[in-house]
Formats: C-alpha cells, structure tokens, sequence
C-alpha cells in the first residue's frame, strides 16, 4: 500500500509538472503614451502579447454615435492580458470563431504580438482589419492571431471597430452636433484612430511608426480602400494589402451624406423613437433589439466631407491616394454560381434568360465573357459573374485605379487552393471562412470548382493550425507557408518576392494581360487572360 501511495504521489507530481509546463508566460510591461501596460512574453514562442489595449475611450453614453475620443491616462499598471469585449453585433455569420470575452459598446481596444526584444527598434508593422460585411466579426477570432506573422519579425496588430448601428447610423441631429458637419462612419474613424495609436505608440512594442502597412479581408479589405482614401489616415501608411473587397461600386460603395441622413431618419420614425436624444437615453440592449427587428443588414459607409471627400474613384483617379505599395487580390469562387442562378440549374435556358434579364442590351457580349458551351462551363461562368458582380470586380478597379495611378509598385494575385474535408462531417461550410452546424447530417456540397469568400485568411496569416474545422493536408500547409511569406515579405520592404518564392512580378500600368500569382499548391505568376470581363463591368457600373 505504501508503495501504491508513493507511486500515485509521483504520478500527481509529474502531472502537476507537466500542467505548469503548459503556461510558459511571465508577465512583461510596456509605457505607451497613456500609462503602462502589463501583458505576456512567452518563452516558447518568443512572442510578447498584450490583449485588450485601450486606443479610444469608451464610445458609450454621450460619446455613441460621435467619433473616437483620445483615452484618457490611468494611474498604475492596466493588465491587458485578456481579449476586450467584441463590438455589438448579431450572430450574421454562424462560423465566426470569437475568442472575446462576450460583447459591448465598450469595444475599441487593439491586440498586440512582437517578437521585440528588449533592445530591438525598427521592425515593420502589420494592422489588420477585420472582415464581416461591417455588421460583424472582432479581432480576436483565431485566424487573425498575430503569432505566426510577428515570428517572421513583424509586430502585429488587430484592432476592434464599431459595427452596424453602432458602427454607421448616420441621421441630421448627429451632423448638426458633431464638429465636422457630418455623420455616420464611426466604425472607419475607430480604424483610423487605431491606426493612429499605433502611429503613436507602436515603438514601445520595438515597431516603426513609419514601417505600417494596413491589411484587411472582405469588409476589412474594403477598409484598407477606404483608409488608403481618407486625408485623415492616408499619410500614416507605408504599405496596404487588401483581400476580396474595395469600397466600389457594387460592392458597400459609399453613399451621400444626405442619403445616409434619410436612412437615419427613417430608421428613427420606423422604431419609434422621437429624437437622438432618446435613441442615446436607451440602453445597449433596446438598441440592440431595435435594430434587429428592423431586419436591417447594417447602414452604409458615407462621403461626408471629411473622412471620406469623394468617391475612391474620384480620389484615385486625382492621385490623391496614399501613394503606397499596394498588394491584392481575390479568391477564384468568392461565391457560388448559385447566387447568380438563383436556385436554378445549369441548363442552358436558365443561364441564357438569367444573363437576358441582368443585361438586355448587352447579353450577347456578356455570354462571350461567360460562356456556356455545357453545363460545367456555365456552372464556372456563373460563378465567375456571381463573383465578379459581389466582390472580385471591385477589387479589379482598385488594382486598376492604383496601377494607372500610381508610381508605386502593384501585385495581384487569384487565390485557387481548393479547401480540404471538414474534420466533422455533422458540419458544412459557412459563408464567411469557416463552417456552420448543420441540422442533421449535413447535405453533401456541390463538388467546389474553387476557392470561396475568406477561405485564405488563415492561410496569409499561418493560422491552420488555429482553425480545427478542416482536415489540413501537406498541401495546405505548404501554400500556407508560401502565402505568409509573401505577405511578410511585403510588409517588410513593399515587396513580396524573396528566396525560394515563386518570381511574382510587378503590375505595370496600361498592360491588358498584366501578372497574376496564382496561389495555389503550386503558385507561378501567369498573365491575365479574363479581364475584358472587368472592362466590361467597369462600363456597365460607370465608375468614373
């Protein structure tokens, strides 16, 4: 018995030991400009992390609805070890993955990694915009995590932005009281203001405010278009990388301030509520709540003089923009043909009468651009004109703005790596990233003909192993690993190209078959082949 008992203390000791082995952080402490923070410095990876860094005051009370307001000092040490509260927001997309502790107004805080040592000075930056339509999303969710990207010695950040009504209602009393004659666009001031903070603040993690490239996916993408625009942002940037999505027509383009003042305005008469003074008065869940029944998607982003003067377009056709490095791209099946289809087969009829109805006058020109010789040819022209149509063209026009526009170097890439099996067959695919529980046993999806909205943010940012939903192969891994040096080769000198990387070549101005990267198990740069269709589109939106 004694032996039993001696032999059990033993297995609790190395239990106990291999536990502790399990946290190798010891707390470290940084001064910005406020105070000074505590967060972790783990010794196995290297990485410094501080989660939870207030940027802005809290926007509650008589700061909702009014541009970020700078933080006050606090006395003392601010424990920042822990992600914040996400923004308010609804569950839009069911395969968000938030590691935040719960939400609330009280949202404007950033996420740190550094791989800075106690005398390094000088490493380049990365600030990344999160996704999610402006309705949703937080910079906690895995596939942004920092790690990966700081141990190729960058400093990374994420930070959170005001969403949906929170984010964006725009309506006359908020004009009449703010300073700047205008309203609406909280969320893309929060960025900006996050933007500055890091300005101001990034050389106590061992950063260079002067190294600070932007980057976002989706909504954060059209952010990045938006941030390269804005007079308030535009010159604390060196570099920009946008992934499926610029704020252009047809995709969130923003609207007049007087437009985003009616929906203010209706929204109000709508809801019930007399006045901003007592839509301010109501709590975060009455707003919330009202919101919600409203079945709203979210309230648009505005031209409204002064974070945005004029229309991206506009702004780059003056050459007004951040005259930056640019790198971006989009994936090869943002969305399924099905969207374009609406439900329908890939019959010939459909496909003709669907491309009738959506342009009558030039159907003939658009079913050579798409075309549909069988029914596998019109399931991947239908993808591609869905596509083209939600996210990809839009992106084009910002390629092609910047290009023509620009002296600074610009590289493009089609990101084509079919997903994996899901781990969980219970599971399906979701529409932003990730994967959605299905009821039942899911029904067995439609042979993939690409890669879909989001699927590569893991991938750029070296994040499969965060994400536990699919079963990543060799392959995976290896695009990952081609993918995130890229990207960290660009932040660091502009340029993506560096040893064992495919050559990727820059994007000249006025070439019709300018390179492509096409990221894939194995990536190679080809010339564009397709873009009339973007020159088609670009008549048929006239985004002059």
């Amino acid at each position: 018995m004694k032996r039993k008992g001696y032999l059990l203390g033993v297995l609790c000791l190395l239990s106990g030991a291999v536990l502790a082995q399990g946290n190798n952080s010891f707390a470290v402490q940084a001064t910005v400009e406020n105070g000074i923070i505590e967060g972790n410095y783990d010794t196995k990876t290297g990485i410094q992390t501080y989660f939870g860094v207030p940027f802005a005051k809290p926007p509650v009370g008589n700061l909702r609805w009014k541009a970020p307001q700078p933080v006050d000092n606090w006395q003392g040490v601010k424990e920042t070890k822990k992600f914040s509260p996400r923004p308010m927001q609804k569950i839009v997309f069911g395969d968000m993955n938030s590691r935040s502790n719960g939400l609330s107004e009280d949202c404007l805080y950033l996420n740190v990694w550094t791989p800075a040592k106690r005398n390094t000075k000088g490493l380049p930056v990365l600030l990344y915009y999160y996704g999610g339509g402006n309705a949703a999303g937080d910079g906690s969710e895995p596939r942004y995590d920092g790690e990966a990207m700081a141990k190729k010695g960058i400093v990374v950040i994420t930070c959170n932005y005001r969403l949906n009504i929170f984010g964006f209602l725009a309506h006359p009393e908020l004009s009449a009281e703010a300073p700047y004659k205008a309203s609406g666009n909280y969320g893309m001031l929060d960025q900006s203001a996050a933007l500055k903070w890091v300005q101001k603040n990034i050389a106590a993690f061992g950063g260079d405010p002067k190294k600070i490239t932007i980057a976002g996916e989706s909504a954060g993408s059209i952010a990045v278009s938006m941030q390269m625009s804005s007079p308030l942002s535009r010159g604390l940037i060196a570099g920009a990388i946008g992934e499926s999505g610029a704020g252009i027509n047809p995709t969130m383009a923003p609207v007049p301030l007087a437009d985003a003042e009616k929906m203010g305005v209706d929204f109000l008469k709508k809801s019930g509520v007399a006045s901003l003074k007592q839509l301010r008065a109501l709590s975060s869940r009455e707003v919330y709540e009202l919101f919600d029944e409203s079945k709203m998607f979210g309230f648009p982003i505005v031209i409204d003089g002064y974070f945005l003067p004029k229309t991206i377009p506009q702004i780059f056709a003056a050459k007004e923009q951040a005259q930056v490095p640019l790198l971006l791209g989009w994936n090869s099946a943002e969305i399924p043909g099905m969207a374009f289809m609406q439900g329908q087969p890939y019959k010939e009829e459909n496909y003709v009468a669907r491309v009738k109805k959506e342009y009558p006058n030039d159907f003939e020109e658009v079913l050579k651009l798409y075309p549909h010789g069988s029914e596998k040819e019109i399931e991947l022209s239908a993808t591609a004109l869905a596509a083209d149509r939600f996210i990809s063209y839009s992106t084009w026009k910002w390629f092609d703005l910047h290009r023509n526009n620009s002296a600074q170097p610009v590289y493009r890439y089609l990101y084509s790596k079919l997903r994996p099996e899901l781990v969980d067959k219970s599971l399906t695919s979701g529409l932003a990233g990730g994967t959605v529980r299905a009821d039942g046993p899911a029904p067995k999806a439609p042979k993939a003909v690409g890669a879909p909205h989001a699927c590569e943010i893991e991938y750029c940012m070296g994040n499969l192993h965060l994400v536990k939903d699919y079963a990543w192969t060799a392959d995976d891994y290896k695009v990952s690993d081609t993918m995130l040096n890229f990207f960290a080769n660009f932040v660091k000198t502009g340029n993506p190209n560096g040893d064992k990387l495919p050559e990727w070549p820059v994007a000249k101005a006025g070439d019709a078959t300018p390179p492509v990267m096409i990221l894939d198990t194995e990536s190679k740069a080809e010339k564009a082949t397709n873009d009339a269709r973007y020159l088609f589109l670009d008549r048929a939106y006239g985004n002059k």
